[in-house]
């Protein structure tokens, strides 16, 4: 397993009894390649088995960006997402991480949770979101999608309708909007934004840990069947991403053009 030492995507620090995980591609708008995903699977692992981190807080870098995804630059230019160490895109195997960890996460939005990004946030126990925060989904568009918890569980949040808005316009939320639909827990600025997460985490910290974990493991046991829909749905995307269809999606945002789905009615 990778060790925080050897991190190039993710930074990774403790700090009192909160993990803090922070996605650290700025420059891509910490989009996820294959050596981002490594680095998280990692990173939360490491937060799993030490006694002393009694919350976890994923974030961004920068200020413009929590999370954009996968790297459709990285995916466009090798045709997938780059190498990793068991030579598989183990995103799937992250959601499953992210809600299989006895301890709460705590998503702290700082900017653009978009696609993939959306994805992870909405895995997260809590969220929290600074006030320039813009929330979507983009699957569609760049021939993608998510068909496990990222849409079954996206809807028991906000609502069978607005899920299915969400995945079927593509369009992007303010922070207020998504405050209001329920998919964020508190709006902030953004000074306040770690702040908060760091206040929360601390209070996570201080209460019984197999009271929580108990919790955790029962607010999970009524959606775990949607893991077997997940893997069947990642399944579909493995094949489907190597289609002319998905190419079009993924080469028209290269070019930074509207794609051209009508051909593959």
């Amino acid at each position: 397993m990778l060790q925080p030492a050897e991190f190039t995507d993710v930074l990774y620090e403790v700090r009192d009894s909160a993990a803090v995980i922070t996605i650290n591609r700025p420059d891509r708008y910490n989009a996820m390649r294959g050596r981002t995903v490594d680095e998280l699977l990692a990173a939360f692992t490491h937060a799993w088995v030490d006694t002393s981190v009694g919350a976890i807080i994923l974030t961004g870098a920068g200020d413009k960006a929590f999370c954009t995804g996968g790297d459709q630059k990285e995916r466009a230019a090798l045709g997938n997402y780059g190498p990793t160490e068991t030579g598989m895109f183990e995103i799937e195997r992250l959601h499953r991480l992210i809600r299989g960890i006895p301890k709460p996460v705590i998503a702290a939005v700082n900017g653009f949770a978009i696609g993939g990004g959306h994805v992870l946030h909405v895995l997260c126990d809590m969220s929290l979101a600074s006030s320039n925060a813009r929330f979507g989904q983009t699957g569609p568009r760049v021939g993608s999608f998510d068909a496990g918890f990222g849409t079954a569980y996206l809807a028991r949040v906000v609502g069978e309708k607005r899920a299915r808005e969400i995945w079927f316009l593509c369009d992007q939320y303010d922070a207020v909007t998504a405050e209001r639909w329920g998919l964020v827990n508190r709006v902030v600025e953004p000074a306040e934004l770690m702040p908060l997460a760091l206040e929360w985490a601390a209070k996570v910290g201080s209460l019984s840990p197999t009271a929580l974990k108990t919790l955790k493991h029962s607010f999970n046991a009524d959606t775990d069947h949607i893991g077997g829909i997940q893997s069947l749905a990642f399944d579909v995307l493995d094949l489907f991403v190597e289609t002319d269809e998905a190419n079009e999606g993924a080469q028209a945002f290269i070019e930074k053009r509207p794609p051209d789905f009508k051909q593959f009615r």
